[in-house]
């Protein structure tokens, strides 16, 4: 009989998916997306795929590829994640009252 511990599998959440997007910056402004108010939801299914829909602060903003791919690959390395998938979408579109106080005072606005 063995007496092993079970492992325990990471969850994820929805505050732990927000932290580690904070990491991700906005390399024109100098704020974080998260704080920009750039994640508009997150949706996590019962394996731990995520779904994240954000914008950014103009549909022609040049830096959008590069942004959304180091948002996914961020979440990528979140211990128990499964797929993950972000998406951009223009609607709402992003104005600075979306930003959170933090990124107000960060960035002037």
């Amino acid at each position: 009989m063995s007496l092993e511990k079970p492992t325990s599998i990471p969850v994820i959440t929805e505050a732990a998916i927000l932290e580690k997007l904070r990491e991700i910056m906005d390399p024109e402004i100098g704020c974080n997306i998260v704080d920009l108010g750039l994640i508009y939801d997150v949706k996590i299914d019962e394996t731990a795929n995520v779904t994240v829909s954000m914008t950014l602060t103009t549909p022609g903003c040049p830096m959008h590829e590069s942004i959304r791919w180091g948002a996914e690959n961020a979440l990528l390395k979140l211990d128990g994640i499964g797929d993950v998938q972000v998406d951009l979408v223009w609607d709402p579109a992003w104005n600075p009252s979306m930003m959170t106080e933090f990124g107000r005072a960060a960035t002037g606005f």
